[in-house]
């Protein structure tokens, strides 16, 4: 097992953010990597704005929201990044996106740096392939938002070795989460059961079957979800829900996984949910509504 000190993280939205957040909280020292330092500033403001409201929440400490704060650095160069002890990479769900920054990577990395991807669907083998040690190579994939939610799946491809997969498995404890195995397959476990009940939730509205409000509240009231697959499906991005029911649809050979043809033209409008303010609800007024 390596003896993990410091993490890197690239990509510094949502999930990125989400997941130096707990990284710095749980004690490791964290370094946030983007494409731009406007882009690590925002990451790390909306790491700040989190840890404040925890405090205000009485979850944690103002001193261990301090010290948190204070164990994250931006990290410019990509090259920082591979003087870590595991570099975790978080950037948007697209395979050729993700394999060019480990190749980017590579060159700067430690022989002992143990890689991460929190990809919620893409082959962790596929992904392992692009670097040069695919036994030191893992799927941890962290839920959103990753402070509050405590699953992580972990996945390993065909070539990731024991040492690695219980140093993940030890790492993630260390954060305060409970940890799943997933098989390599196509959106591993939870996506693979969430993402399409989200797309069905939007052949039901294609169909005309419901009403975006009657939907969410047939599945709120009556299945006991905190929150309606449309809503939800807003709240992770519509650009990701297709991206993850793609894979599926490609990966698995099935026409039950075709993404909707409603979620398409959303994602070609560029309403992709609450973060474009607009999605199966717009959110740019003092409540959001629904947009059909």
């Amino acid at each position: 097992m390596v003896d993990i000190k410091t993490v890197g993280v690239i990509g510094a939205g949502q999930m990125g953010s989400g997941i130096a957040h707990v990284c710095a909280l749980a004690g490791y020292d964290v370094r946030l990597h983007d494409v731009s330092r406007e882009r690590i500033d925002a990451g790390l403001a909306l790491i700040e704005k989190n840890l404040a409201r925890q405090v205000s929440r009485n979850i944690i400490e103002q001193d261990a929201a301090d010290a948190a704060l204070a164990r994250i650095s931006a990290a410019e160069a990509i090259e920082a990044i591979g003087q870590t002890d595991l570099a975790i990479e978080a950037a948007t769900e697209n395979e050729e996106l993700k394999k060019a920054i480990f190749r980017g990577l590579q060159p700067h990395l430690k022989p002992e740096t143990l890689l991460a991807s929190n990809t919620s669907s893409i082959s962790i083998t596929r992904l392992a392939s692009a670097t040069d040690r695919p036994e030191r190579f893992i799927g941890l994939h962290f839920m959103n938002p990753v402070p509050l939610m405590k699953l992580v799946e972990i996945i390993r491809g065909i070539a990731t070795d024991v040492p690695t997969y219980e140093t993940a498995v030890t790492f993630a404890k260390s954060l305060g989460k409970i940890t799943s195995n997933a098989e390599d397959f196509p959106a591993f476990i939870v996506n693979r059961v969430l993402v399409p009940m989200i797309n069905e939730a939007i052949y039901t509205l294609y169909e005309g079957v419901g009403t975006v409000d009657a939907i969410d509240t047939a599945m709120k009231l009556g299945a006991n979800h905190p929150m309606g697959p449309l809503e939800l499906g807003d709240f992770i991005g519509l650009d990701t829900v297709l991206s993850i029911m793609n894979v599926l649809y490609e990966g698995l050979a099935d026409s039950k996984y075709r993404p909707c043809p409603l979620l398409v033209k959303y994602v070609e409008a560029g309403w992709l949910g609450k973060k474009t303010g607009r999605g199966f609800y717009d959110y740019r007024g003092e409540v959001p509504v629904p947009t059909r």
